[in-house]
């Protein structure tokens, strides 16, 4: 059975994200081009094609985390984008079976990206001040299936200690990340690398300052752009709009 679909409207390629879970006690499910029943959701292959009751058409799609991300998530919190996610997981290197120390939930966006990449032995510890946040994110995680791999952790890391130590990698996703970077120093394993997302300038400069007192090297700043185009061979164009900055990358590797 499924749990998780996109509708895929066929024409204008625009996704709509179901949870089925919310329609369990109904045999259908609504768009605002009509009703379509769960027994032809169910019965379709993954690409399929389902009809609502005003003959419009959708395929039925599964749901990566990408997808979720961008149309299904719940939040309340600026998320990481997928053009920063991915980078982030190729820089700390992540792999199955790995331990990672993330400090800043928020919605669990990066924390669903490292929980699929360290699955299905490693675990994502993952540490949040608000305790509002940290439901949301759990929510998240069931509805992709990832909670298993994630310890969620309701601490305020600047004023509280780190239990667990030997992390693989760790990221920090804080107002002010250079408080941390001390105490992710005693915590993450030699050689190992720790990431860093920030919004502005002056927020680099204070994480800069501190890595260089610290224990670290191999010391960079990234910015990453993404542009979509517009899928239609006529006349290949980008589109009229994208997603400009969503933040700085800092990144950097424990000395012995």
């Amino acid at each position: 059975m499924k749990k998780n679909i996109l509708l895929v409207e066929i024409g204008t390629n625009k996704k709509t994200y179901f949870y089925l879970e919310n329609f369990k006690d109904r045999n259908f499910i609504s768009t605002n081009k009509g009703n379509i029943l769960l027994k032809d959701i169910h019965e379709v292959e993954w690409g399929g094609i389902v009809e609502t009751h005003k003959g419009f058409k959708y395929r039925v799609s599964p749901v990566s985390i990408v997808d979720f991300v961008l149309y299904g998530i719940e939040r309340e919190t600026q998320i990481i984008y997928p053009k920063d996610a991915g980078y982030i997981l190729i820089k700390l290197n992540l792999k199955s079976g790995d331990k990672v120390f993330e400090c800043g939930t928020g919605s669990g966006a990066l924390t669903m990206f490292m929980a699929n990449c360290v699955k299905e032995k490693g675990v994502v510890f993952t540490y949040e001040k608000r305790e509002r946040f940290l439901k949301i994110a759990e929510r998240n995680l069931k509805k992709m299936d990832l909670i298993d791999y994630v310890r969620l952790n309701l601490k305020d890391l600047e004023n509280e200690d780190i239990e667990e130590k030997e992390f693989d990698a760790a990221f920090l996703d804080t107002r002010e990340p250079w408080k941390l970077i001390g105490k992710v120093e005693e915590i993450l394993k030699s050689g190992k690398n720790l990431g860093i997302l920030v919004p502005t300038v002056n927020q680099v400069v204070n994480i800069l300052k501190e890595l260089e007192n610290r224990n670290f090297y191999d010391i960079s700043v990234k910015e990453i752009f993404l542009r979509d185009y517009k899928t239609v061979y006529e006349r290949l164009r980008p589109e009229d709009r994208m997603v400009a900055h969503t933040g700085y990358l800092i990144f950097a590797t424990k000395g012995s």
